[in-house]
Formats: structure tokens, sequence, C-alpha cells
């Protein structure tokens, strides 16, 4: 059973950063997958970004490209999203997820387990 805990969430302005993390416990080498997407009220879930455990492999949505960053601590078991230059509109719930290799990493159903989420709250 792969567990999966985020952190970081905040409530900053626009234009501010974040580092979320995701904590991973009870992995196989077979979820070498763990993306993040986020969800905002109302709307659906959606892709953010995603890394393998095994490469160095990096996935992101283009609406991130450029201003977040997803890294690895293999040692820690950890996750991190970098978040910068944010605004209003990345104001989610921001959800870590494990998966096996392959493709559609974008799509929320190919993902096994997941974490509880973090807020992040964005000001004008």
């Amino acid at each position: 059973q792969v567990r999966l805990v985020e952190s970081g969430g905040a409530l900053v302005q626009a234009g501010g950063s974040l580092r979320l993390s995701c904590a991973v416990s009870g992995r196989t080498a077979s979820h070498d997958i763990t993306g993040w997407f986020r969800q905002a009220p109302g709307k659906e879930r959606e892709f953010v970004a995603a890394t393998s455990w095994s490469v160095d492999g990096t996935w992101y949505a283009d609406s991130v490209r450029g201003r977040f960053t997803i890294s690895r601590d293999n040692a820690k078991n950890t996750v991190y999203l970098q978040v910068n230059s944010l605004k209003p509109e990345d104001t989610a719930v921001y959800y870590c997820a494990a998966r096996r290799g392959g493709m559609n990493l974008d799509k929320t159903y190919t993902y096994d387990y997941w974490g509880q989420g973090t807020q992040v709250t964005v000001s004008s």
C-alpha cells in the first residue's frame, strides 16, 4: 500500500512562491511515477506535473511550464513541487498521486494512490 502525504500549502499573495512536498511511503519499484494534480472549486482535477523515480524524466502541463518545477529526493522518498510567480487562478487543492509507468500521465484514472491534498490560496 502506497501512502502519500502532502504539505506546504498556504495563503500567499500573487507573484509569491511556495514549495509543496509529497512524502511517499510503501512505494515499490513498479509505482515509478509520482504526479501532482490540482482541483479548484467547481472544477475537475487537473494534471500539473509528474516525475519518474528511476530516470530523469519530468512532465508538465502547459499552463504551469516555466513557473512550476517538480523534483524528487530519493533518499527522503519525497517529491517536491516548486511553484513560482503564483496567480489567483493557481488557487486549488494540490494532490500528489502514484502510478506505474506508461502513457497518459495526465489522466487521473491512471493513478492508483492519492494523498489527501494541501490547500494553496493565492490572493490578488
